[in-house]
């Protein structure tokens, strides 16, 4: 790949890895947006955009992809040969659709949404409701309890598996497994990273590998089920884009739910008030359209998914600089989400916020097809937490942990109290 423009542009090392940086990114990415809006990160040999505007555009733009191997070769774009050490890795990334291109991602993604539709998630509401009430029980008689893993985790891992079909004594794995998955998408990984990346792409496709062969045999009423029997004008998915798809949805399922709400959670108990308004309007039948709009401002005041990147598929020139093709972009969605020339008051949270055109769930064709089942998850999930402990609070000052991730920003543990 091509060095690129610092001549044209500004460059500036993004902290990624700082774990102050974060911890709380927002300070710094504020003076990025007002000084340099668009720079070159050296060490990531990338533009990096700061502003909703340009953001959004380039998630509009189809020069830009999440990939540029289906239209050259690497030595074309001057990439290195891939890495054997993350060859799993990288064979599970080019096999589903986030990472590609038309016609390919054109081909999947209407696959896919045969099976994963709007319908079958809105039918999850009853079984959502059963499971946040066991897991709110008994978690007022111990106190002080970490949420990320009593209440955050366990919901959005258990319904994606019930909806894909996987069986319960395997459930434990998917969230060891995911996590050591995206941690390759953070610019710091090394080989500890990519060898646990490999273990579980390796132990996830023989699972998936064995679900399919089963419901191929015994049909049932799950996704596995359906993605192994959808067909579109003779078309389906292949066997290793059927378990490359299934890997995706069991992480984009559960990664930015389980971050959302636990960031969310920590936001409302720092400014009471907003707690508050929500335990009020929890008890009412007809609160959850309240919650829903709470979402989404929450996902907008703090990204659980920070960064996206995009990639040239041709000749072009972005902010003043040419770019080549294969030259990668990141976008800061933290950033534009917090940009005052697209929001009022960006630093405050509003929970009424309406219209709220924030870039968390991206935009354009790779706009998240598991969107619709996040916002269920995490509206019904906040309103059972204020339905069930109004009283909650942070368990202090060092009350929340992250993973170290920015690329996938998350507690590891944030610690609440009860009363």
């Amino acid at each position: 790949m091509s060095a690129l423009p610092a001549q044209v542009l500004p460059t500036f090392t993004l902290p990624v890895s700082d774990p102050a940086f974060v911890r709380d990114p927002y300070p710094l990415l504020a003076q990025l947006r007002a000084q340099t809006p668009a720079f070159v990160d050296p060490g990531m040999n990338r533009v990096v955009l700061t502003r909703h505007a340009e953001i959004s555009a380039v998630l509009r733009d189809r020069r830009f992809g999440r990939s540029a191997l289906h239209r050259y070769s690497r030595d074309e774009l001057g990439w290195p040969r891939p890495d054997p050490a993350q060859a799993n890795f990288d064979a599970f990334n080019s096999n589903h659709l986030l990472d590609s291109e038309p016609p390919k991602h054109t081909r999947l993604r209407s696959l896919v949404q045969l099976a994963f539709t709007p319908r079958r998630v809105e039918a999850l509401q009853g079984r959502i409701e059963e499971l946040l009430t066991a897991q709110l029980h008994g978690l007022r008689e111990q106190g002080s309890f970490d949420l990320v893993s009593a209440y955050a985790e366990p919901l959005p891992v258990t319904v994606i598996a019930e909806l894909l079909g996987v069986p319960e004594e395997h459930r434990a794995q998917l969230r060891p497994w995911s996590a050591a998955i995206v941690k390759l998408y953070e610019p710091s990984a090394g080989a500890p990273e990519q060898a646990a990346a490999e273990r579980a792409v390796l132990d996830f496709s023989a699972l998936l590998r064995e679900l399919a062969a089963q419901r191929r045999a015994e049909p049932r009423d799950d996704l596995i089920t359906a993605l192994v029997q959808v067909e579109q004008d003779g078309d389906r998915l292949t066997a290793q884009e059927l378990i490359d798809t299934c890997i995706l949805l069991l992480n984009a399922g559960h990664e930015a739910s389980v971050n959302g709400l636990s960031a969310g959670v920590q936001a409302l108990l720092r400014d009471r008030q907003h707690w508050e308004t929500l335990v009020q309007a929890a008890p009412q039948e007809d609160s959850l359209p309240v919650f829903r709009r709470a979402i989404e401002e929450l996902l907008r005041f703090d990204t659980p998914l920070p960064m996206f990147e995009r990639i040239a598929l041709e000749p072009l020139t972005l902010c003043g600089a040419p770019l080549n093709p294969g030259d990668r972009v990141s976008l800061l969605y933290a950033s534009g989400n917090r940009d005052p020339q697209r929001f009022d008051a960006p630093d405050e949270l509003r929970l009424d916020r309406d219209p709220n055109p924030h870039l968390t769930f991206g935009l354009g064709i790779h706009y998240c097809l598991g969107a619709p089942l996040a916002r269920l998850e995490l509206a019904m999930s906040l309103r059972a937490l204020c339905r069930a402990l109004p009283d909650l609070h942070l368990g202090g000052p060092d009350a929340a942990q992250y993973t170290g991730g920015f690329v996938i920003r998350g507690l590891d543990r944030l610690t609440v109290q009860v009363g």
